[in-house]
């Protein structure tokens, strides 16, 4: 059973930075897409960034093109979204997704909050 533990959110001030985490239970990573939605108060959730499998091509919404950036270690099993120049519309719930075999698995969510 795939599992992901998300890390790394956290109350910042604007122009900011945070990293997120992701860790899966196995090697998928480097033979799935995964990327991260968010999910901001009373709004749906929105796909934000993916990185896919294979030679690893990355994609960004384009309100976090230039400030965001993904990336994936496949000898830890881990992907890592470095967040910078935060804004106070990035606020959200940040979830890692992997697609395996057409499923969809969610790590449990990580809060970020850009707030002076």
């Amino acid at each position: 059973q795939v599992q992901l533990v998300e890390s790394g959110g956290g109350l910042v001030q604007p122009g900011g930075s945070l990293r997120l985490s992701c860790a899966a239970s196995g090697s998928i990573f480097s033979r799935n897409g995964v990327g991260y939605y968010r999910q901001a108060p009373g709004k749906q959730r929105e796909w934000v960034v993916g990185i896919s499998s294979g030679d690893g091509s990355t994609y960004y919404e384009d309100s976090v093109k230039g400030r965001f950036t993904i990336s994936r270690d496949n000898a830890n099993n881990t992907v890592y979204l470095q967040m910078n120049s935060l804004k106070p519309e990035d606020t959200a719930i940040y979830f890692c997704y992997v697609v395996t075999s057409g499923r969809t698995h969610w790590g449990q969510g990580t809060q970020v909050t850009v707030s002076s």
